[in-house]
């Protein structure tokens, strides 16, 4: 129905082939489109280079978010490699352990100020650097979740920095629509991926979720990545600034 032939797709966020980046980066590559995948660092490349090769990943450049100076290398790669980008999923967030499974009441200021910057300003700062190289139709997307919106228990500070990422895409949304870039927000619900595995009680929230929801069943990373590849596609151009729940239903459920 639809075809990211010709398409040039950088994937942030991939730690395995259980990710969410890599069900979203697989889809891409099925649909046609070329791909760029990044690594956190030296200890992650050995996980991450052997799955960007499987995909045949044209581009594989290392990026810890924190240092400016790699978002700079890696968008330089792409403007040289590529000359532009179409597609941009950033799949990543960070939150100090401690901080993380304590109560927000008791976040501290370094953690609130961490999980903020690595799971939000990042990607306003990947937008930034894309939109100077994405032609109309070009789409940036992040990864959220429900407790964004409502309390998940166990989930803690990562809900309001959730709510926040969701108000950013919002407004990139809102800012970019005239250059035909289109933002979203993909909004699954519990995966047993390596990042969920820091959240306390996580495998009791997926029992929750799949008893719960309509279909009676967890959303898989391939549920993910069709949903993403459609939105990446010239058929949802005017699509932009939503949240899109792949759940089940579950955030319909009260």
């Amino acid at each position: 129905m639809f075809s990211l032939s010709g398409k040039k797709a950088l994937v942030i966020g991939i730690a395995n082939d259980q990710s969410i980046a890599y069900g979203c980066a697989k889809a891409f590559r099925d649909q046609g489109a070329s791909l760029a995948v990044t690594y956190l660092n030296d200890r992650a490349e050995k996980h991450v280079r052997p799955i960007a090769e499987e995909l045949g990943a044209e581009i594989i450049l290392p990026l810890d978010v924190n240092q400016d100076g790699q978002f700079s290398q890696l968008f330089d790669s792409i403007r040289q490699h590529w000359g532009q980008i179409d597609i941009c999923l950033h799949s990543i967030a960070f939150c100090p352990k401690e901080d993380l499974h304590a109560r927000v009441t008791d976040c501290s200021r370094a953690g609130f100020t961490t999980a903020m910057d690595v799971s939000v300003g990042s990607f306003i700062r990947m937008v930034r650097r894309a939109e100077r190289m994405m032609p109309p139709g070009g789409t940036c997307m992040t990864v959220s979740f429900l407790g964004s919106e409502k309390v998940v228990e166990h989930y803690n500070v990562m809900g309001p920095v959730k709510a926040a990422l969701e108000s950013v895409t919002r407004y990139l949304a809102a800012e970019l629509g005239t250059s035909g870039i289109s933002v979203h927000a993909l909004s699954p619900g519990p995966l047993k991926t390596r990042a969920a595995s820091g959240i306390a009680h996580f495998d009791e929230m997926m029992t929750q979720a799949a008893s719960r929801a309509p279909t009676h069943q967890l959303a898989t990373i391939e549920d993910v990545g069709a949903y993403a590849a459609f939105l990446a596609s010239d058929e949802a151009a005017n699509v932009t600034g939503g949240v899109h729940y792949i759940d089940g239903g579950y955030h319909i459920v009260g």
